[in-house]
């Protein structure tokens, strides 16, 4: 029994905030963030967003495209680098709010720009087992809180945006779902990518001057090491994906990659030799959502009228960890 996803919703905070308004704070500009990202704006939270809520108002909006109710999911996986809290997890913050009558699991995953796939891969298997048979999987962030956003921070505090999508996975009809998952890890380069503190490893966690913002706090990254990493592991993990399925790059008919970096995109899709119309990116609009790159990616695509029928779909994606991953399903 294959998987599939039947449904997919989105979610982003009201507030737009551009490069030029970026230049004010960062001590940048639009054309070197556009130049070197292909970022043009992004979403940042306000007081009173969360990221379970921001999470719910997309999972609602995934339901209904499916055609389901909250009654109908047995299983929640939460993707989220930035839950609300310390502890506990993200899953159960939807969980009450989805349908706070029930006791379903709730699972949360921690793998960064990949997470959405290796949460997908869970779902895959437990339809696959028939453990669960509506599950539904959400990656949600608030990143702009957690940012230097000052002239100190602006090569990683251009790239972040806030925002949250989901999609329902249920049993696939025909020979239509998920064909194959291919998840990596490489913990070697994990403090390429990172933040540092607060860290549990710190005696005390947290010292009485915690006010004094020190630099560790704010994520850190080997901008050119990950870029250069980035190409390469999600050119082979499609190649590996391709060939597990007994697929061909030609037999690729729809790539929706991590929203990291546009040329790295571009750079993927050239070495593979898969066209530019074969994709769509929402980094111009929404920067680097992390775990909700994909399944915003995927609700924008679908409301295109871009995915279609007995297409095959490939998602890949590459990040902190690092991490890295491919899916391909037949739609």
């Amino acid at each position: 029994m294959r998987s599939t996803i039947t449904g997919v919703g989105k979610y982003l905070p009201s507030r737009v905030v551009t490069n030029k308004e970026l230049e004010k704070m960062m001590d940048t500009t639009d054309e070197w963030i556009k130049q070197r990202t292909g970022i043009e704006e992004r979403r940042w939270a306000e007081p009173g967003d969360t990221t379970s809520g921001m999470a719910y108002e997309a999972a609602v909006l995934a339901i209904k495209d499916a055609g389901k109710t909250p009654q109908d999911v047995d299983a929640i996986i939460f993707a989220t680098l930035s839950p609300d809290n310390f502890f506990p997890g993200n899953g159960v913050l939807l969980q009450k709010l989805l349908c706070p009558e029930r006791t379903i699991p709730a699972l949360d995953v921690r793998n960064q720009c990949s997470a959405f796939l290796y949460a997908l891969s869970i779902a895959d298997a437990w339809i696959r087992t028939e453990t669960y048979k509506c599950i539904l999987i959400v990656g949600s962030e608030i990143h702009s809180t957690g940012l230097d956003q000052s002239p100190t921070g602006r090569d990683i505090g251009v790239l972040f945006g806030d925002g949250a999508g989901a999609a329902l996975v249920e049993p696939a009809k025909g020979d239509a779902g998920v064909l194959v998952t291919k998840l990596h890890s490489e913990g070697l380069y994990a403090e390429k990518l990172w933040i540092h503190r607060p860290s549990s490893s710190d005696f005390p966690r947290l010292t009485k001057d915690v006010q004094k913002i020190d630099p560790s706090f704010y994520p850190e990254m080997d901008g050119k090491f990950v870029f250069k990493h980035a190409i390469t592991r999600m050119c082979e993990v499609i190649i590996e994906s391709t060939k597990a399925a007994g697929l061909s790059l030609d037999d690729i008919d729809f790539v929706l990659a991590h929203q990291a970096n546009l040329r790295i995109n571009m750079m993927v899709l050239e070495q593979l030799k898969i066209p530019p119309s074969k994709t769509l990116n929402t980094l111009q609009k929404y920067g680097n959502t992390t775990a909700a790159t994909l399944p915003i990616g995927m609700e924008e695509a679908k409301r295109a009228g871009l995915l279609k029928k007995d297409q095959v779909l490939a998602m890949v994606a590459f990040g902190s960890g690092f991490t890295w991953g491919a899916s391909l399903m037949k739609l």
